[in-house]
């Protein structure tokens, strides 16, 4: 068992998952967590960085900072979206090699396994074909974290891995239009819309695509159980094992959030990926596997989101 004074430091540790992961270690009893906000220490330079891990020392550290967004944020950012997770990923990685970490435990997305990959994705399936084109940067820097990653497995024989989460969702998600993903998107949206006399709501896309969702806690939950693991392998993905169409989603939304009016779907944009369904047996095999049901978890974050609603500003729909 790992000693629980063990000194754990989350790299985004006030983001969604960051936050939810510090939530799960403290509950099981870890005292001896660090984290920093990115005013008090940019990821992204490298000198600050290699100061921090000289001051700081961890044992085990979690990748859970990135510059994350949705279809729209990719598109229009997309040198942003590779080189700042780039610098991000490779200043912690190469500190936690270089200043003796322990474990560390990297964090990307469904996004790195190619778009017309066989489904469910399978940790082998990455680098087979091509990526969507609408989220490939972030994909990119992602794929290069987790060769990394490997790398440093197979040259050092350390205990460096990859967690794979499918689409995450929860509390403290990012709920801004611009930049959120689907899940917060849609609930704002219907929300809004319901408080605008239950106005029409316009989604993107036909509604077909096929996509999983994972609680943000159940993520957290999987990274608790890999920091008190030892992974045979370095690559593993995190999920429920199960998908809706987008449209479902919607539905599911709209009932949970009491909206009556019509759904349009705007054909003219993208649809993205077709399908990303997460092959979860590894993880499962490994001893661990999911336990909200999404319905539960969608719930429980529209009761977040009305909790904190004060912070999103109100669109005219």
């Amino acid at each position: 068992m790992v000693d629980k004074n063990t000194k754990i430091y989350i790299a985004g540790h006030r983001g969604m998952v960051g936050s939810a992961i510090q939530r799960s270690l403290e509950s099981k009893g870890y005292t001896n967590i660090i984290g920093f906000s990115s005013k008090d220490l940019d990821l992204t330079n490298q000198l600050a960085v290699k100061d921090f891990f000289e001051k700081e020392k961890p044992q085990i550290v979690i990748d859970a900072a990135a510059r994350v967004g949705g279809i729209l944020a990719n598109n229009n950012y997309p040198y942003t979206f590779l080189m700042d997770n780039m610098l991000i990923q490779n200043n912690l990685i190469n500190c936690s090699h270089q200043y003796g970490v322990e474990k560390f435990i990297f964090l990307g997305s469904s996004c790195i396994y190619p778009k017309l990959a066989p489904q469910p994705l399978k940790e082998d399936s990455l680098l087979t074909s091509s990526l969507e084109p609408t989220n490939e940067w972030y994909a990119l820097a992602k794929i290069t974290g987790v060769k990394a990653c490997d790398a440093i497995r197979k040259q050092y024989g350390k205990d460096f891995i990859s967690l794979m989460p499918t689409n995450l969702y929860g509390p403290y998600d990012n709920f801004d239009l611009e930049t959120s993903h689907v899940m917060p998107a849609m609930i704002r949206k219907f929300h809004e819309a319901k408080e605008n006399d239950n106005s029409p709501v316009t989604l993107w896309g036909s509604g077909s695509p096929m996509r999983e969702f994972l609680h943000v806690n159940d993520m957290a939950d999987a990274v608790v159980f890999a920091v008190e693991n030892s992974f045979k392998d370095n690559l593993y993905n995190v999920g429920t094992g199960k998908d809706l169409t987008i449209k479902s989603l919607a539905e599911l939304i709209q009932k949970i959030t009491g909206h009556t009016g019509e759904i349009e779907w705007d054909s003219e944009k993208p649809d993205g990926t077709p399908r990303k369904l997460m092959d979860v047996s590894k993880m499962s095999d490994a001893g661990w596997q999911a336990k909200i049901g999404l319905e539960e978890g969608v719930r429980e974050t529209y009761e977040w989101f009305l909790n904190n609603i004060g912070q999103y500003k109100q669109v005219k729909l």
